[in-house]
């Protein structure tokens, strides 16, 4: 079953979100763009205490560390982050469905 990650990030604006999805090659808004391999949904938004938090679906755990390790880690710095997240968490999913609307 698929995995759910929640990353929730400190002192990181949409600014710094848009520019690491460019390092990415990928277009948030339109959907289009070099989408890793696994991830099954993706969204990002600030909470109240204007954290970003980044919510994904993942068909494996393994795949998101694939991105992480290959991809991701040098986008986030070149993208203007450098640390690491204020907290990260792993959710085993028992349903997952996308429903269209």
């Amino acid at each position: 079953m698929a995995a759910e990650l929640i990353l929730e990030f400190e002192g990181v604006t949409a600014a710094e979100y848009y520019a690491v999805n460019k390092e990415l090659g990928i277009d948030p808004i339109s959907g289009e763009g070099d989408w890793p391999n696994g991830m099954l949904t993706h969204s990002a938004g600030l909470n109240p205490s204007g954290r970003l938090v980044v919510t994904e679906v993942w068909d494996s755990v393994e795949h998101q560390d694939e991105f992480m390790h290959g991809r991701l880690g040098e986008a986030l710095v070149k993208g203007g982050i450098s640390g690491p997240p204020f907290s990260v968490t792993w959710i085993e999913l028992i349903s997952h469905r996308i429903l269209e609307g």
